[in-house]
């Protein structure tokens, strides 16, 4: 007996494999500073909780709609036109397990065998997976740090082919923090309309975690009409990763693909979480923006942090909570028998000399860069970038 080819096409989530590895060798009582995992270290705000526990006391404990209760989605309607200018109608707006259940939900409605799907790198490592899962094809848009992690636009128009469905992204970006400007997002727009079978999905996560310009949907910008789908939910903004809402605003047609998909597989998503949705996202950001400027402040010590140590050239993100720093200066470099030939090569050093855990660029397209998350304590970030230094030193 086996597992399907399917599922072993698909390579492990190497953001939950190293959170495993610094979990387990935190088990042996080694003191791991975790910066692999992405997840805001913040509870969620008091004013949601207490909506959660009212929903539990009126008995909202029966199976919800498949596509999300109806007040749930009228509130997503209502922000989505009010805080991006966007135009979905509550029938156009489904609710999810999460972002990534929602994004999988559209690939999977929307992709056949052979289909091409671009991806720009850096991407989320799990862009590709779901992409191959559902018989498509990944094509990646190379870029760097040099030009803050944004793909050339030539290139773009270059991997456009008759096989070409859709195109994936995430601004801001994880795990570069990277947020594409409203420039930028139209040159992307002006290309694709002339491509009329290409769908956009833009999954926009992180749009609370930005700093400096407002963020900008590219299903905003009346170009695309009808082929943009909107992806966002609770975790990032709202700290609310255990709940596990997400939600889609799509064209009328997929939106009723995507609720037909979910009826099948999951059916709606949980009750009670979706009753302190309506509260979190019908309410007051004011929280959410403490913990911004918070990620803020973090995001200034980490850069100045990884400036100071000789061999790295980090990036300074507008967005998220992430820095994705070069560090390909160290391979070939070699400590105690140990030589770093890669990123997951570096970061397995790290944990086990440093005592920290970061993730390898190689799973989000940039083999030559790892992902630091700043979703920890000012003085675990202290340390950690004290510990980094001194493994680093080591490297000949």
């Amino acid at each position: 007996m086996e597992v399907s080819k399917r599922l072993q096409a698909v390579t492990e989530s190497q953001t939950l494999v190293m959170t495993k590895m610094a979990r387990e060798l935190a088990a042996t009582g080694v003191s791991v500073i975790n910066l692999s995992i992405g997840e805001p270290d913040f509870g969620t705000p008091q004013f949601i909780n207490d909506a959660a526990k009212q929903a539990i006391d009126d008995g909202w404990s029966h199976y919800p709609p498949v596509p999300g209760y109806p007040e749930l989605r009228k509130a997503i309607s209502e922000k989505f036109k009010t805080q991006n200018n966007l135009d979905y109608a509550p029938e156009q707006i489904i609710v999810s397990g999460g972002a990534k259940h929602s994004i999988t939900n559209v690939i999977f409605s929307v992709i056949n065998e052979g289909d091409e799907v671009i991806i720009p790198a850096p991407f989320w490592v799990s862009y590709p997976e779901m992409v191959k899962l559902a018989g498509g094809v990944p094509v990646f848009l190379n870029s760097s740090i040099d030009t803050d992690y944004c793909f050339d636009i030539d290139d773009l128009k270059t991997a456009i082919t008759p096989n070409t469905k859709m195109m994936l992204f995430s601004s801001p970006c994880n795990p570069s923090g990277t947020v594409y400007s409203e420039p930028f997002l139209r040159q992307i727009a002006e290309v694709l309309d002339k491509h009329e079978d290409i769908l956009v999905i833009s999954d926009e996560i992180y749009e609370h975690i930005q700093y400096g310009d407002k963020h900008t949907s590219i299903g905003s910008l009346g170009l695309l009409k009808d082929r943009v789908v909107t992806v966002n939910g609770l975790s990032k903004g709202f700290a609310m990763t255990g709940w596990r809402i997400g939600y889609i605003g799509a064209p009328l047609w997929l939106a009723k693909a995507v609720d037909k998909l979910q009826g099948q597989f999951t059916s709606g998503t949980n009750s009670i979480a979706q009753r302190a949705a309506i509260t979190a996202i019908s309410g007051s950001l004011d929280e959410t923006y403490k913990m911004r400027d918070v990620f803020h402040k973090r995001r200034q010590l980490v850069y100045d942090g990884l400036s100071e140590i000789e061999g790295i050239k980090p990036n300074l993100p507008r967005g998220a909570f992430y820095v994705f720093p070069d560090i390909s200066s160290f391979f070939g470099k070699s400590y105690n028998g140990k030589t770093i030939n890669n990123s997951t090569d570096l970061c397995l050093y790290l944990l086990e000399d440093a005592h920290v855990s970061l993730v390898g660029g190689d799973s989000f397209g940039n083999p030559e860069c790892v992902r630091i998350s700043y979703a920890a304590s000012e003085a675990d970030l202290k340390k950690a970038l004290e510990n980094i230094k001194t493994s680093l030193n080591k490297l000949q």
